[in-house]
């Protein structure tokens, strides 16, 4: 028994060990060929440091966990199909005065038509902004709900016949189908948030009132999933979420990285930058990954992905939406 304990860590280690590696000779390529590293001042040594103490631990343990093979157009993931950045949309005018910019829609998660078309699941991300003192008008969502995440600016949201709830940073919003709402922006600034929408399965019940929940005094759940990851969760589908099976914040302190694991079809997994600067680790390429940009994990169960965090001083964090599998829906 104790054989088989130790082969099986051995296995875990070795699988770890040549992840780090892959991503410590691609970030310190990255590092070194760009001009970005200039940023940060006497930040770039350390982190070259570290990336190969990195490789060379590694170096000691034979693993094929990892594909060695360099990327291959064609048969690896095209990860720039799955990384949009809001800038890069047209606006559209959404419940009367809000303005949306896509970041990922609907499409085919596994041969995408279009950069950014591939979700199958989810509706939409995007990106909205509320602009100063403007008031949307009266809603009623259909066939959907939404998430809101407030990134900047203050205001308030309110259901028909019910009282107002504050939104500023961290506030986050389950907008249920079949209820009239409205949102406001303060006179001083706009609005700002990440807004998804979420079909609603057949014979789903929604919830009757708005679900505000407030991140800022929401408690640090885990600090290790994956190795670094600071999860706070907002929603789940026991407290209204009907396709979305989870929603969250992710934050990692500095000089961290997270584990790298792939996913396997049916698995819808996002990743939003909300503040800081991180570096995206997908297949075998890497990206900087800043707010307002984010990536689905291509479901093909061979393209990891991961996100570090370069700062020497300043954590980053990022919103997290997920649907992992066919679930049973609260009826």
């Amino acid at each position: 028994m104790s054989f088989l304990l130790f082969f099986s860590g051995m296995k875990i280690y070795c699988y770890c060990m040549s992840a780090v590696n892959a991503v410590s000779k691609c970030v310190a390529a990255s590092l070194l060929n760009s001009n970005q590293t200039q940023q940060g001042g006497g930040m770039f040594p350390t982190i070259l440091f570290s990336l190969m103490l990195f490789s060379v631990t590694s170096a000691c343990v034979l693993s094929q966990d990892l594909d060695g093979k360099p990327y291959t157009p064609g048969v690896d993931a095209n990860i720039d199909v799955y990384f949009c950045d809001w800038h890069d949309s047209m606006p559209v005018q959404t419940h009367g005065s809000l303005i949306e910019r896509a970041i990922l829609t609907q499409g085919d998660p596994l041969n995408p038509p279009a950069k950014g078309a591939v979700l199958k699941y989810l509706n939409r991300l995007t990106h909205a902004i509320l602009s100063t003192g403007s008031t949307t008008q009266p809603t009623t969502l259909k066939g959907e709900q939404e998430v809101i995440y407030i990134l900047s600016g203050k205001g308030a949201i309110q259901a028909k016949n019910g009282k107002p709830s504050d939104l500023y940073p961290g506030i986050a919003v389950l907008i249920p189908a079949g209820l009239e709402f409205t949102m406001k922006a303060s006179p001083e600034a706009p609005l700002t948030m990440y807004l998804v929408s979420e079909p609603i399965p057949e014979g789903f019940r929604p919830n009757p009132e708005l679900l505000v929940h407030d991140e800022n005094t929401t408690s640090v759940s885990s600090t290790d999933v994956h190795w670094v990851h600071i999860w706070k969760g907002l929603f789940h589908t026991g407290n209204g979420l009907g396709t979305i099976e989870s929603m969250g914040t992710c934050t990692f302190d500095p000089m961290t990285i997270g584990h790298p694991h792939s996913h396997e079809e049916g698995v819808e997994e996002i990743w939003a930058e909300v503040s800081g600067r991180s570096i995206a680790f997908i297949g075998k390429q890497i990206r900087w990954q800043e707010p307002g940009v984010a990536y689905l994990i291509p479901p093909d169960g061979k393209t990891p992905h991961s996100n570090i965090n370069p700062c020497k001083d300043t954590q980053i964090k990022l919103l997290y939406i997920a649907r992992y599998r066919d679930h049973a829906v609260r009826p």
